[in-house]
């Protein structure tokens, strides 16, 4: 997947529009992950009705209010407008993590070629390794929502345990498959504390009571030195 935008500029849809231009940035931002080139344009209908579906769909994925951790998936507006003004308009309320191309960069339309695009909207899935998940996922999306992720992440081979819905937290108990090891480990360590104490206060009473057996005996010592009144 990184091969696909090395060389390219990615703009983050932030409000400062953060440019990733380094191979080190996209490395980072695109690797092991599934990768979503969104097509479409603000002046058409389709696109317009589908948007909000996506967004909600990204959110769900991505937001922490509903996953523990965000999911590992990246979207890129590949933008057919027919004005930046346009792209801009219609980024305005679109997720700040999803990326586009700059406007006048040309290579959308090798891209649109690439994959064959023929209608919008059109959501091509993309494995880490640049081949084809899904060629148009725009009907999945809307029928399934959040679901068809773990469907790509399978067949992209990404390993993300941690990727759960906020309501699968509801009933579960165990966090994670090393959880019963860590929980007897501290019942270990709270066997061992438990020990200590035990031991710390025993010492602390045996303590006492030398204390005491040498106060008494120093007592004792006292009362056979002194001489007798009168």
């Amino acid at each position: 997947m990184v091969d696909l935008f090395l060389g390219k500029v990615l703009v983050t849809n932030n409000r400062d529009k953060d440019e990733l231009d380094t191979e080190r940035e996209i490395l980072l931002r695109l690797q092991n992950r599934v990768v979503l080139l969104f097509f479409g344009s603000a002046d058409c209908p389709k696109c317009q009705d589908f948007a909000p579906t996506l967004k909600e769909f990204f959110v769900h994925l991505t937001d922490e209010f509903y996953v523990e951790r965000s999911a590992q998936l990246v979207l890129l507006y590949i933008s057919m407008d027919e004005s930046e003004d346009q792209q801009k308009k219609f980024l305005k309320d679109m997720p700040k993590r999803w990326l586009f191309l700059p406007y006048e960069d040309l290579y959308k339309k090798e891209l649109e070629m690439m994959f064959n695009v023929e209608e919008i909207p059109t959501v091509v899935v993309l494995r880490p390794d640049c081949t084809v998940i899904t060629s148009n996922a725009v009907d999945e999306i809307s029928r399934l929502g959040p679901d068809c992720f773990r469907n790509w992440q399978e067949a992209a081979d990404i390993i993300d345990r941690s990727f759960m819905l906020a309501e699968e937290f509801d009933n579960l108990h165990l966090r994670s498959i090393t959880d019963p090891l860590r929980r007897l480990k501290y019942k270990v360590e709270d066997k061992k504390k438990k020990k200590k104490k035990k031991k710390k206060k025993k010492s602390k009473m045996w303590g006492e009571e030398e204390e005491e057996e040498e106060e008494e005996e120093e007592e004792e010592g006292e009362g056979k030195g002194q001489e007798p009144w009168g």
